[in-house]
Formats: C-alpha cells, sequence, structure tokens
C-alpha cells in the first residue's frame, strides 16, 4: 500500500484497526526513527518481588498487559508485536520478577481500563494519564511526567499556538482521552466567547489522529508531547510542535501504568521500576527512545491531579 492510497481512504473519524495498521505503517516509512542503538542490561530475577506477585501469576509465569494501540514512541503496535520504550521496559521488568509478559490491543482508552478492571487483563503499562477522577477506579504506578501540545502542518499555516488560538479550527484528539475533555470544553469557550467554532475531531488511535492533520482534514492534534515529537520526526518536514512549554489546559501530568484500585500488583511494579531507575535501564531505555525530556526521578503512586474542568 501506498501513502496516497492511505490518503485517499474516506474513512470516518472512529477508524477501524486495519486503517490504524495501514496509517501507522505509512508514517513509519516515512522518515528515520527515533530509536536509538541501545544496549538494553539483561536483568537478573529480583526473588524478593517476585514472591510477592499474586500466586495465580506465579504459577501461571506470566500477565497480560494491555494497550489501546499504536502511542509511539512508547508502544508501537505492528500486527500482533510491540516495541516502545513500554515494551523494552516491561521486558526488563518480566525479567526481574521472573515471569512472562504478553501485550494484548483493544480499541481506545475506556475499553483498555475496563479491560482491566474486570481483571481480563492484570495491567496496562501505557503509559496512561493519572488524574484524580481516574483513581477512583485504578491505581497509577506513575513511570514519566507529559506535556500536551499540538502538531500542526509545517509553517503552522493556521496560527495555533494555545488553547484560545484552536478556535475556529479543526482540532484532532483520541477519543476517550484528557486531551479531548480540554478541546471540548475550549470548543464551549469559543462558543461563548463569540468566537469561530472550534470542530473537534475525536479518533480512536495516534495514527489515524496524525494522518487527519497530514491529509490536511484535521488542522491540529493535540495530544502529548512525546508521541507528537515522534510523528513529527517521521513526517518528512511535513509536519511542526506548537504550544511547547504551555500549560495548554493541564498542570502537571504524570501518566503510567494503571492496575484495578488496591491491587497487590500495585507496589510490585512500583518496586520494579524504582529497581530498573536505580540500575540505570530505565534511563538507558528512555533515551534510546528520545524520552529524555518526560524522564522522572522516581516512580509514584497515584501522583496525578484533576482532570481539567
Amino acid at each position: 500500500m501506498t501513502w496516497n492510497s492511505v490518503l485517499n481512504r474516506k474513512a470516518p473519524l472512529m477508524h477501524s484497526k486495519s486503517i490504524a495498521s495501514a496509517a501507522l505503517a505509512a508514517l513509519l516509512l516515512a522518515g528515520p526513527a527515533i530509536a536509538q542503538e541501545t544496549a538494553i542490561p539483561k536483568q537478573s530475577v529480583n526473588e524478593e518481588l517476585r514472591a510477592r506477585l499474586p500466586e495465580n501469576i506465579r504459577a501461571e509465569g506470566k500477565m497480560i498487559s494491555v494497550n489501546n494501540g499504536s502511542f509511539p514512541p512508547y508502544e508501537i503496535v505492528t500486527g500482533t508485536e510491540m516495541t516502545g520504550a513500554s515494551s523494552d521496559l516491561t521486558d526488563a521488568i518480566g525479567q526481574v520478577l521472573g515471569i512472562k509478559i504478553e501485550h494484548v490491543t483493544v480499541g481506545g482508552l475506556p475499553a483498555l481500563l475496563a479491560g482491566v478492571n474486570s481483571g481480563r487483563y492484570q495491567f496496562a503499562f501505557g503509559p496512561v494519564g493519572d488524574f484524580k477522577s481516574r483513581e477512583e477506579a485504578n491505581d497509577f504506578v506513575d513511570w514519566v511526567q507529559e506535556f500536551v501540545v499540538f502538531a500542526v502542518q509545517k509553517g503552522n499555516p493556521k496560527g495555533i499556538t494555545s488553547l484560545d488560538t484552536a478556535c475556529g479550527n479543526r482540532i484532532a484528539v483520541m477519543a476517550g482521552g484528557s486531551a479531548e475533555r480540554v478541546i471540548q470544553a475550549q470548543a464551549e469557550k469559543c462558543k461563548a466567547d463569540g468566537k469561530e467554532a472550534l470542530t473537534v475531531q475525536s479518533y480512536t488511535d495516534q495514527p489515524s489522529s496524525i494522518l487527519a492533520v497530514r491529509s490536511k482534514r484535521a488542522d491540529a492534534f493535540f495530544s502529548s508531547q512525546a508521541p507528537l515529537t515522534y510523528f513529527v520526526a517521521q513526517a518528512n518536514g511535513q509536519l511542526e510542535l506548537t504550544g511547547v512549554g504551555q500549560k495548554n489546559g493541564f498542570e502537571d501530568l504524570y501518566q503510567g501504568a494503571v492496575v484495578p484500585k488496591g491491587s497487590p500488583l500495585g507496589p510490585v511494579l512500583l518496586d520494579a521500576i524504582k529497581l530498573l531507575m536505580d540500575n540505570g535501564t530505565y534511563a538507558a531505555i528512555m533515551k534510546k527512545w528520545g524520552l529524555e525530556n518526560n524522564m522522572i526521578k522516581e516512580p509514584g503512586l497515584n501522583l496525578g491531579g484533576a482532570l481539567p474542568k
């Protein structure tokens, strides 16, 4: 499939997984990868941490981590395989715990959270945005800090540099995420202030959202800075970031792994990540994927703030 054939598909806003896969394949072919050649040290089993795992997990020798599709450079899903920083980190965690961690993809963040809460999947490594409202049903093991910015066409022809300048434009967001709530609130503010209408376009995955900007069906994609930096690097000079360094409706934004509320797995993951931070593996993986600016000094449990109103 050529890049032009992907662009010419007239797909609805809520794209199917096949279209998302085609979009991601085209994006990955469009430019140089961010990942650097970095040797990631193999981990030894930490018997103390392994003993703290729930008995059924130790007996089965594996856990299932759920994701909601490609979220580069953390999660890059092609077919049934996942690569990226989250994949490297969960591989290392699996080695520390002496188990295998398998990855399953579902459609959208609501399905991901429902799958974790129902017990169908043991956890989502994400990273997923941690907010107080989400902490009512889940515990978050936070391992990165994130920022929310815009990806726009090169030269920023629509002059989108902040939420206020988004009025009168078509803004793509991930369905069910915190950025969608912020941009919907901004759409109401544009209307209340008598400004031109802001059109919200909600997509189920990152590749389809960025594809809408590249094909000029959307004027900007409002999302986390880390994946947008990745997509901009893949875009052959067609895209750029704007709104960098601004709050854009958010205060401190922490992201991390998700487990059911009160799950004993949360503290185990917390200490496993801390071990990887202490021995340098976390930093090596984050630098490999160009995520130095998203690193935190130590992981935390439920560090999130209030969801933007």
